[in-house]
């Protein structure tokens, strides 16, 4: 996801001071996958200010996962979005940060969330060092073990509670342990056993299985990476009747995201659909007519088309809105309606019946028919056998037999065709002599 360090808190920061970040190797400023996460487009950065400009001296730091704070630049440091900054944090000692943004956008971001810029006490210390990006970096290692060791405390405790992660401080002398629960817990025995364990100063925080799951990261049913886990930083209430809205199966297993609550994603049609619904009537389930009651059994919210169908009836009638609220204002006044019919468009195309001119005699075949061409394939195959043995025979017999046997042949076919007598032989002349005497004998009558 992104950077390799950006689920570690790293962000696109880069171990060696004075460098570009690392990851995406473009100053820390991609704007793809993980790396944006709370990331500020800064559209000011290319453009000329007057020579009389005096830089807005608060500076947005972020950290990791979705943690994000302001610090006063009071020594002016020339800072650039990535870079990794040693900030004041809220209990002794500091902190590691990587900057997000600077310049006029903080006072807007400030504004966006609602914070004054008097009261932004905190203050930027200085660049890191390469001391310091040394000890955060063995402190960000210490993480995954630490988590580890964490959960089979709390396992041994039997407290009902799961550590989902924990955040160093960038001196190490401080963790945040980030966990989700059903109620309240009493992790004051828990405290006592990791801070002997780990020898520092421990901080529980407990959090909510959205923000749990926008700390993890992970691949949604769409293929793509969480939303709260990239880009999406408030969570707003999803309920089950926007569900209901989007004609939506109301499957938990399809509507529940990675967090097991409903996927935040039902929200963001959510108010195209309920435009399109205000022309959609309500409270018309059924429709009475003369033939009987028909019954809704679906809407098509964006073409404003409703399908009813009659008991026992396989077909569905497509009705228009408009038409639906007509039968609905008759139904109150005690009027019926003949029958439900599908509306006839006018420029629809009336589709003729294809007539071909050959007949489909495949039906006309019979079952057996391929049975029959087997066996005249083995009677071929036996026809074949018997004239290759008379071949192989003929080949075996002398020539001159061959030739008096044959001229012996040819004598009893013309005793047989001329009954005994010798066969008369016409050739081309005689047949032309023939034509010469009869033409000469019908001049002569003439």
């Amino acid at each position: 996801m992104g950077c390799g360090s950006c689920s570690s808190g790293g962000g696109c920061g880069s171990s060696t001071v004075g460098s570009t970040p690392a990851g995406c190797q473009n100053n820390g400023s991609c704007m793809t996958s993980g790396c944006n996460k709370l990331d500020v487009y800064d559209w000011l950065s290319d453009m000329d200010l007057p020579s009389n400009y005096k830089p807005f001296n608060i500076v947005e730091v972020r950290f990791k996962g979705s943690r994000k704070d302001y610090y006063i630049n009071s020594d002016n440091l020339y800072l650039e979005m990535g870079e990794m900054v040693a900030v004041e944090p809220s209990t002794g000692g500091y902190d590691i940060g990587h900057v997000s943004l600077t310049g006029e956008l903080v006072r807007l971001q400030l504004k966006k969330n609602s914070i004054s810029p008097e009261s932004v006490n905190k203050k930027i210390y200085r660049k890191a060092n390469e001391a310091d990006v040394q000890k955060y970096n063995a402190a960000k290692d210490l993480e995954w073990e630490t988590m580890h060791r964490a959960r089979n405390l709390a396992l041994e405790l039997g407290l009902s509670m799961k550590i989902s992660d924990v955040d160093y401080q960038g001196d190490k002398t401080k963790a945040t342990f980030y966990y989700t629960a059903d109620g309240r817990v009493d992790f004051r025995e828990l405290i006592k056993r990791m801070a002997e364990a780990f020898r520092i100063r421990i901080e529980m925080r407990q959090i909510g299985m959205r923000q749990e799951a926008s700390r993890l990261g992970g691949i949604g049913s769409c293929g793509r990476e969480l939303c709260c886990s990239t880009w999406l930083t408030d969570f707003k209430t999803v309920s089950t009747s926007a569900a209901r809205y989007q004609n939506l199966s109301l499957n938990t297993l399809k509507l529940a995201g990675q967090c097991g609550k409903l996927k935040c994603c039902l929200n963001y049609e959510l108010d195209s659909y309920m435009d399109a619904l205000k022309d959609i009537p309500n409270n018309v389930e059924r429709i009475e007519t003369e033939s009987g009651v028909a019954f809704l059994q679906k809407t098509d919210i964006f073409k404003k088309i409703m399908w009813y169908s009659y008991p026992g009836a396989e077909n569905w009638i497509p009705l228009e809105a408009w038409k639906v609220k007509e039968f609905a204002e008759m139904n109150k006044s005690g009027k019926k309606p003949q029958e439900l019919s599908a509306p006839k468009d006018p420029h629809e195309e009336v589709i003729k019946p294809i007539s071909y001119d050959y007949e489909n005699v495949v039906g006309q075949d019979s079952l057996t028919r391929l049975d029959d061409k087997n066996k005249k394939k083995k009677r071929k195959k036996a026809k074949s056998k018997k004239e290759q043995s008379a071949v192989a025979k003929a080949a075996e017999t002398p020539k001159p037999q061959l030739k008096e046997r044959g001229q012996e042949a040819k004598n009893e076919v013309e005793k047989e065709s001329n009954d005994g007598r010798p066969k008369k032989r016409f050739n081309k002349n005689n047949r032309n002599r023939n034509r010469n005497k009869s033409s000469e004998n019908n001049k002569g009558e003439a």
